[in-house]
Order: C-alpha cells, then structure tokens, then sequence
C-alpha cells in the first residue's frame, strides 16, 4: 500500500516544510531499525530515547521523508522534511489517514479509568457479540477482531499498531469495537486521530505515579480524553467517584452517569450477594448476575448503560448480562475439596485492593477467615507500596507479603518498603515469603474450611519477571496445584 506524503499529512499542523510534498510513501515509521526505502521517519520523543537522534540512521536506510519537532541542521535535498509541534500527535493522525480512517467506520468506544477498565471493556464485546453483532475488542488481557485472538503486549498499543487492528476490524465487518484507553496513551498521543463514539469514566485512585509523577498529572490525562470527544458522541461517568464529574467539565460530549449510591441515569442496587454472585436492581428491573461485589455492579452498570445508549433494547441487554461470566483474573473464584474458597484478582493498586477486601469480608460476615497474599512491582511506584501492606493486613486474618514482578528490584527491598507501612500490631498479623510459589501454599495450607484465600496483583498474568527475565508463573495454576 503506497499513499503520496500530502494525503498522510492532510490532518496534521504543519509548522515549516522543505522539500517535495507528493513524494510516495511506502510506510511508517517510528522506529529507524523498521525503516526501509520509501519510508517516512517520525521523530518522536520517547521515555528512554528522542527519535530525532535517529533520524540520519533513518535517511541512510531509505527514509524519504522526515516529521519532527526540530529541523535538523544538515538538510539533505532528496529527502522531505516537515516541522510539527507535537510529533506523537502527528504519528496519530497519519497513521489514521494510512489506515483510511478505520475508526469512523465503526462505532467506537473508549473505557478510562484506573480499575474496571478491562472488565468494562471485555464484557461490551461479549454482551454486543451476543447482540448479534460483529465486534472489536482492545484491552490489556487480549484484542479481538471479531472472534479472532490478538495477542496484547500493552494497554493501549502504539498508534500504527492501533489503527492496523481497527483496520483488520473493519475488514472483517465489525460494527462496534471497544477499548481501554489508559492514561499513558492519552499522554503519549497513541489515540489521536481516532473518532470515538462515547467514552466511560470508571474511577481513578492513585496509579502510574511513576510514570505521571503527581496525581493531578495523572487526572490530567484521564480527563483530556474526555475533553476531545465530540459533541456527537456520549460521555458516561461514574457518579459515586468524587472526580466522576470533574472528568466531563470541558467535554463536548453528551453527558451521562452511572452509580450505585445516588440519583444518575443508571440506577444499580445489590439486593442480595453471594460468593456465587448478586441480585441487582438496575434501572428498577431485577437481574441474576454471576460476579460478585459493588465494583463489579458498578462496572456492569456502566456496561448496561453504555449498551443502552448505543440504542439496545433494556430488556435483551439485561437477560444477556445474566448469562455473562468474570473476565480472567478479575475476582476468579476457585472452591477446593476441602471447603475453602480462593480467589485470584488483577488487584495492584491500594484502591483496587481495598475494594476486593472490603468485598470479600462484606460476604464472609466474620463466618470465615480471609488470607490475602500481595506483592508489588519492582521499577514501579514505591509510594503504593507500604499503603498496599496495610490495606491486606487492615482487612486480612493473616497477610502474606511476597514478591509481584520483581523486574530489576532486589525482592526483599520491595518487600521492606511494604513492611516499613506497618506498626507493631500490624506485622504480627502478617508473614513474608519471598517466593510467591511458597507464599501461595502457605496460605492454601492455612486457610480452613469456610475461609478465603485472595491472590492479588497479578489476575491474568502467566509470567514473573525477575531481574528483567520473563518466567512462566499462573497464580491460577498454582492454586489448583494447592487444590
């Protein structure tokens, strides 16, 4: 596939340009070792290294044209060079014209938030395929095009990568794909170019700090999404999230909520639950529902709402959330012989966490014994580490700290930054073992008949990364194992 050079720029702000602007492009490129003869190179600035160092590596394998921040000083006459002020945006917005605007073609939703974005997500593709429609999916476990596995490697993939599977979802008629859009994305200007149909606002509590460095960069980002969306799509927020309506001030958007505590567009009580699953009034109807806790009501009253906004009969949309199950690793709930419950849960925030805890205890009503085993990333966010400590062993019979993904850390040192959380009392109720392997059957031998064991921090997972090598590792696995 060639296009000329001015119908990939036609919706970008160019600020200067030298050279031929018809020049036929052959592909492009963000990264110089991809670039062959043909290309357009784009110099973007990276978080380990600026693209524009590369950009003679890029000419002498064959790039004809350059996009960059900076002009460099030594021109070369054969090549194109044109000026923006922001070349990740630009990437964005070319790749979309490369790719003939796949994202106009379908309806196209974006979930943001720091948890839920993933159920969210995975439960809308399910529920519209149910719908009888061909759908897309983009999230952090897996993307589908149609029903079609595409493996994921980040939230948000890079712009080319992005609007090729949007692209793939158009050829294979996909009327409707969705997708998590995390706050790394908005800020790398991954989905500009995209037209999105609607946007979830799920919650945000302290996540990325080490990526984003204060919270209100991290708010930031999440509302820009918001603040892009045009005024003929939807906004849907999360009304019991004191930032849920911060999140839609400056938005175009038609704005909606969901909540479970107070007035909103979309009304969800738990009747009844169980580790089996709840009883929900949404909307005034009842509804059977096979998840457990109030951040999953919430999250199926978003994917409720959403479904209804996009014009879905109330009544079909709620017979089919009753049939749908818990995305991998979100709240995975495996019962042993003996009688014991353990569940295995994405939970790596102290927020997230809680939530899972608070869930948990809610349920058990002092008739068990919960276990929570919990690490941290290494490389990561230090601050959450010693808060992560304390919401285990505030909500837990026993606490047992382990590692997460090491990555380059020292294990221990991790571990010493949660224990440093504790006070005296606290650290009596909880035990360190290294070696999540061992941290899992000792919990699993703990635990009695009626308690239960959470797993969390890892879900879907099915590797450890320990100084920078990727081991196979499933909490999942290990359990049954256990079992």
């Amino acid at each position: 596939m060639n296009k000329s050079l001015d119908e990939i720029m036609q919706n970008v702000l160019i600020q200067q340009c030298f050279g031929e602007f018809e020049t036929e492009i052959r592909s492009i490129q963000f990264d110089s070792r991809k670039v062959e003869p043909g290309s357009v190179f784009v110099a973007t600035q990276g978080t380990a290294s600026d693209g524009h160092q590369y950009i003679p590596t890029a000419i002498e394998k064959g790039a004809v044209a350059i996009v960059c921040e900076e002009i460099p000083a030594e021109i070369k006459t054969e090549v194109t060079y044109i000026k923006v002020e922001n070349s990740a945006d630009a990437l964005g917005k070319m790749a979309s014209s490369w790719y003939d605007f796949s994202s106009s073609k379908l309806t196209l939703i974006g979930v943001t938030g720091t948890n839920g974005k993933t159920t969210i997500a995975t439960l809308l593709y399910k529920l519209f395929s149910e719908l009888g429609f061909k759908t897309g999916l983009l999230s952090t476990v897996c993307n589908y095009v149609d029903n079609v596995a595409v493996e994921a490697t980040h939230t948000t993939p890079d712009s080319l990568a992005l609007n090729e599977l949007l692209a793939q979802m158009v050829d294979a008629g996909c009327e409707y794909a969705f997708m998590e859009v995390s706050s790394h994305s908005v800020d790398q200007r991954r989905i500009a170019g995209l037209e999105f149909d609607g946007g979830i606002f799920t919650n945000i509590t302290r996540d990325h700090i080490d990526y984003h460095l204060t919270f209100e960069n991290y708010l930031k980002a999440k509302k820009r999404f918001f603040d892009e969306l045009s005024a003929d799509s939807f906004a849907l927020t999360n009304a019991d999230d004191k930032n849920g309506f911060v999140m839609l001030q400056n938005s175009k958007a038609k704005k909606y909520s969901y909540s479970l505590r107070t007035l909103a567009d979309f009304k969800t009580r738990i009747l009844e639950h169980g580790f089996d699953g709840m009883l929900l009034d949404m909307n005034d109807k009842e509804v059977n529902v096979q998840f457990i806790g109030k951040f999953n009501a919430s999250n199926l009253s978003a994917v409720f709402g959403t479904a209804v906004l996009l014009g879905q009969d109330e009544m079909e949309v709620l017979r089919i959330i009753s049939s749908l199950q818990s995305v991998s690793g979100r709240f995975e709930t495996l019962h042993s012989a003996s009688g014991y419950t353990a569940i295995v849960d994405y939970a790596h925030t102290p927020d997230a966490l809680n939530n899972v805890i608070s869930t948990i205890n809610e349920i058990l009503q002092g008739s068990g014994r919960l276990i929570t085993v919990v690490g941290c990333g290494g490389n990561r966010d230090k601050g959450k580490r010693p808060m992560m400590a304390r919401e285990a062993v505030d909500g837990s019979w026993k606490a047992i700290l382990t590692s997460d993904n090491p990555r380059f850390e020292e294990p221990q040192d991790i571990l010493n930054d949660m224990i440093a959380g504790l006070d005296i009392s606290q650290k009596t109720k909880s035990i360190t073992i290294v070696d999540r392997r061992e941290a899992i059957k000792t919990a699993c031998a703990l635990a009695q008949p009626g308690d239960v064991v959470l797993i969390a921090g890892k879900g879907h997972e099915d590797y450890q990364i320990i100084q920078g090598v990727k081991h196979h590792f499933d909490d999942r696995e290990e359990v049954r194992k256990c079992f």
